[in-house]
C-alpha cells in the first residue's frame, strides 16, 4: 500500500507559464515593447531548469532556485533586448514566482488525497517559494521537502533517498506524482511508485516538451480528480 504522495510542484501544481508570461507582458507594455512574451517565459523557465537539474552532484549546492531565477532573468533581459526594464520591475517579475496560482483542479483534490495519504511537496523550488504559494492558494501540505534542504537536487538519487528517510518509509511506500517523465523515472529508479498527471498547458500553446507518459508508470491520470479516483486501489 502507498502511505505517502510526494508532488513535483513547479509545473505539476503551479501554473508558472501564465504567471510569468503575464508579468513579462505587463512590464513590457509600460515600455511599449512588443515581444513573444510566452516564448520568453518558456526560455526563462527552461534555462532555470537546466541550471538546477542535478545541482549538488559534486558537493552540496550553495544556491537555490531563487538565486537561479534572478541570474537567468538578467540573461533573458540581455538576450531579448529588455534593458529598459528597471531594477524594480525586474524584481517584480522575479517575485512573481512566489505569487503563482495553482492549477484549479488541485486544491480540492489535495484535500481528498490528504484524507488517506501523507501529502508532501517534493520540489527543486525554494522553501520560501513553496510556503508563499501554499498560503496564496490555500494549500495544506503535511510536509515540504525542498531540495534546498537536502543540498542535492532532483534528479539525483540522493534527493529521493533522503525524502524516504525523513518520512521513515521504504521508497516502495511512496508515490512520486509529476507531469514529467524525467522526475518520475529518477524516483522509480530509487524504488518509488510513480504517477504521471497530464499538464498539456504547462508550457502554453507551445505544449510541454515531454507530453507523453512512459507506459511503466503505476498511474497515468488525465488530471487530479482522475488521480484521486485511481488512488483508491492503493489505500491501506
Amino acid at each position: 500500500m502507498i502511505k505517502a504522495l510526494t508532488f513535483d510542484t513547479g509545473g505539476t501544481i503551479l501554473d508558472w507559464h501564465s504567471g510569468i508570461t503575464s508579468a513579462l507582458a505587463s512590464v513590457g507594455r509600460k515600455h511599449d515593447l512588443e515581444r513573444d512574451w510566452a516564448a520568453i517565459a518558456n526560455d526563462y523557465r527552461a534555462q532555470s531548469l537546466r541550471a538546477m537539474v542535478n545541482a549538488g552532484s559534486d558537493s552540496p549546492a550553495e544556491f537555490n532556485i531563487d538565486d537561479v531565477h534572478r541570474e537567468k532573468l538578467s540573461e533573458i533581459v540581455s538576450s531579448y533586448d529588455l534593458e529598459a526594464f528597471s531594477s524594480e520591475e525586474r524584481d517584480k517579475i522575479w517575485r512573481t514566482w512566489h505569487e503563482l496560482d495553482c492549477w484549479p483542479d488541485f486544491p480540492q483534490s489535495l484535500q481528498e488525497m490528504r484524507d488517506n495519504f501523507i501529502v508532501a511537496s517534493f520540489t527543486i523550488l525554494s522553501v520560501s517559494l513553496i510556503v508563499d504559494t501554499a498560503k496564496r492558494n490555500g494549500l495544506t501540505w503535511d510536509a515540504v521537502f525542498s531540495c534546498e534542504m537536502i543540498g542535492r537536487y532532483k534528479i539525483l538519487p540522493a534527493a529521493y533517498e533522503q525524502v524516504a528517510k525523513w518520512l521513515v518509509l521504504d521508497p516502495s511506500e511512496i508515490m512520486m506524482v509529476a507531469c514529467h517523465n524525467i522526475d518520475l523515472n529518477a524516483a522509480r529508479a530509487v524504488g518509488y511508485k510513480t504517477a504521471f498527471v497530464r499538464r498539456p498547458d504547462e508550457w502554453g500553446v507551445a505544449g510541454p516538451p515531454d507530453p507523453d507518459p512512459d507506459e511503466h508508470h503505476d498511474i497515468i491520470a488525465h488530471d487530479f480528480p482522475d488521480l484521486v479516483m485511481q488512488l483508491e486501489r492503493y489505500r491501506a
